[in-house]
């Protein structure tokens, strides 16, 4: 896996984005859990998560969230446009979007980005990202989005500790799809000081034939897995190209120290 620096890195449509695999989409609330009635912001952004290095996040095609009684509402045109530091003193564009809860439950939420092209790839991804907020009773956080391609979770995506194992099953027209790649990555709220070998930061793992990835989760904080597949081809300046698509799901580990302090 090559790093590269962000002053070489541009995204928007139709336009050059010289690329490594550690690019995902970030879909994260300022909460994972919440009270009947919080108000919650969340931010979508586009980046390394683990290194913290934001570029600009294309606007999304949509954005859609279940809630727990299974109705869908859409919140495309919620989201607003807004910068967030880069470093380098530069910044990063992003969209946020504000989320009231007003039943207990689980609130799954849906974001589709356009497709995005990687230079150094030569393809396109094709993104959908997901996250659930967990509003006090413990209902839908297995609620399937409706993506054609998805990665549901087969354990409980929140109230999660350190070491705890995460299993998720990737679906393919709503079938189990086998030997799909997930990689792994842990989201940094700063910079890290220090990088560990490029295999340290994004892990990878795959599908067993029922579609199941599994992943330990080491540390708290927001971990994204990311499955990938084949999504035919996209043409660019006359010619075709390939388009990859990848379905990621956000989850949540939370930090005991923390938790008993709340108590």
């Amino acid at each position: 896996m090559v790093r590269i620096p962000p002053a070489t890195l541009l995204i928007l449509l139709g336009s050059a984005v010289p690329s490594v695999h550690a690019h995902y989409n970030m879909l994260l609330p300022d909460k994972s859990a919440v009270k009947k009635g919080e108000t919650v912001t969340f931010t979508y952004q586009w980046g390394h998560p683990y290194e913290h290095q934001l570029f600009d996040a294309p606007a999304p095609n949509g954005l859609v969230v279940v809630a727990p009684d299974g109705s869908k509402s859409d919140l495309t045109k919620t989201l607003t446009k807004t910068s967030l530091p880069a470093g380098e003193d530069k910044k990063a564009v992003a969209f946020q979007f504000r989320f009231t809860a007003e039943h207990r439950g689980d609130y799954l939420f849906l974001l589709t980005a356009p497709p995005i092209w990687m230079e150094d790839e030569q393809e396109f991804y094709l993104d959908v990202v997901k996250v659930v907020l967990h509003v006090q009773s413990q209902k839908g956080w297995d609620t399937p989005g409706g993506a054609e391609f998805e990665l549901l979770p087969l354990t409980r995506p929140y109230g999660l500790t350190a070491g705890m194992v995460f299993q998720a099953q990737c679906r393919s027209g709503g079938k189990p799809l086998d030997a799909a790649l997930v990689e792994i990555e842990r989201y940094s709220t700063t910079p890290p000081k220090e990088l560990p070998p490029d295999e340290q930061i994004t892990r990878s793992a795959k599908t067993d034939p029922n579609g199941v990835v599994t992943a330990t989760l080491t540390e708290p904080g927001w971990w994204c897995l990311t499955a990938r597949r084949d999504g035919g081809r996209r043409e660019r300046d006359g010619k075709k190209y390939p388009l990859r698509q990848r379905s990621t799901l956000w989850i949540h580990v939370d930090d005991k120290a923390a938790s008993k302090a709340d108590k």
